[in-house]
């Protein structure tokens, strides 16, 4: 059993239930020495990193708790999970190289830490929290996951339509996931976002002037946190922990493509060290279907990876929707389209996968959305 909050962890010693096979996750554990040294039952409570004065660890590793320290010389805390966009862009105004996102990513290329072991670790427990708050972050939600090129310009129509198809989406009440970078996934983030068209056309009209993230991340990203403030506004009281059931708009970056940054127009970021983990993460999540819009390779390797499931499906099985947008990309300059339906001839997925010319045809192809909360 996890236990995340100190509320949590005061009910449960005032129940006197069992302390043995307790998880507790970065917990400020100051003051609990006596509760913890009354009790007999230490052996198997697992600490995980957070504040753990000397007097209290001595209790526990002396009743028989293994203790998970925090983590020194790292930009990132292993055990927080989810992250807000200000979280990743902190120290923006002194440049994109200041803020942790950047800091993230200067450590995970650092050929000294890549193989080191600890550093390893470090980032294997980072990548597991997250996990474990994207489950309960998407948990009862209908999610829709799109996927597109990361050199899709701001000042196109493309990004335009992309930016309408997310929030149509969001309208409807799905939540919109992307790979959480520039190009098509900032603009089907941002559309999700934003609660009208308006505020679409506003935010996009505002960022249009940095039309991508090179060579400049720092007046990329000063831009869209500008325009999100001033058209989308945020909500200050809002945390990760209490936005998933209205949530619109989620991203799932990777630091492995950390030259492409993340962008600020979700309501949560699941970030992660491994690549597979979140690609799969992603895919996976994507309970009501995916719309793949023009993209290169990158974006080629995720419609394969959601191909391989639905090609071994079961009889029977419910599929969610594969959906290729541009006829024209996906049959002439990246012809996959041959691939998928030679592949699909005669099993379920038959069924689950299709070709359409605009992103208007999409909607009539995804599954309705479960009522947010069930």
């Amino acid at each position: 059993m996890e236990i995340e909050t100190l509320e949590e962890f005061d009910d449960h010693l005032g129940s006197d239930a069992p302390l043995r096979g307790l998880r507790l996750q970065d917990l400020d554990l100051t003051g609990y020495a006596d509760r913890l040294a009354a009790r007999g039952d230490l052996t198997g409570l697992v600490v995980l990193g957070g504040d753990v004065p000397l007097p209290v660890a001595e209790v526990l590793l002396r009743g028989g708790a293994i203790l998970f320290p925090g983590v020194a010389e790292a930009p990132v805390d292993p055990w927080r999970g989810l992250y807000l966009p200000s979280d990743l862009y902190a120290g923006l105004t002194d440049g994109y190289a200041a803020t942790p996102d950047a800091k993230a990513y200067a450590w995970f290329v650092d050929a000294r830490l890549r193989t080191d072991a600890y550093c390893t670790l470090v980032r294997a427990i980072h990548d597991d929290s997250v996990t474990d708050d994207l489950d309960e972050f998407v948990e009862g939600r209908s999610v829709v996951g799109i996927m597109g090129g990361h050199a899709l310009q701001r000042d196109s129509s493309s990004y335009a339509g992309a930016a309408g198809l997310g929030h149509s989406l969001a309208e409807e009440g799905y939540l919109v996931a992307t790979g959480g970078g520039p190009g098509a996934m900032e603009a089907a983030n941002l559309g999700a976002l934003c609660r009208s068209a308006e505020a679409v056309e506003e935010a996009v009209a505002r960022i249009a002037p940095v039309p991508g993230f090179r060579p400049d991340i720092t007046a990329w990203a000063s831009g869209a946190l500008a325009a999100r403030e001033a058209v989308v506004g945020d909500e200050p009281a809002a945390t990760t922990d209490t936005l998933g059931p209205t949530a619109r708009s989620l991203g799932i970056p990777t630091w492995f493509y950390g030259h492409e940054p993340p962008n600020v127009f979700c309501d949560v970021i699941a970030k992660y060290f491994s690549n597979a983990i979140r690609e799969e993460g992603l895919l996976a999540r994507s309970n009501a279907g995916i719309v793949v819009l023009d993209g290169a390779a990158g974006t080629v390797q995720e419609i394969f990876q959601a191909v391989t499931p639905l090609f071994y499906a079961v009889d029977g099985a419910a599929l969610p929707p594969l959906i290729l947008v541009g006829r024209e990309h996906w049959t002439e300059q990246v012809p996959v389209w041959s691939a998928i339906t030679a592949m699909a001839a005669g099993r379920p997925m038959e069924q689950a996968v299709h070709l359409v010319d605009t992103i208007d045809d999409v909607l009539p192809l995804l599954p309705p959305p479960d009522p947010v909360g069930n």
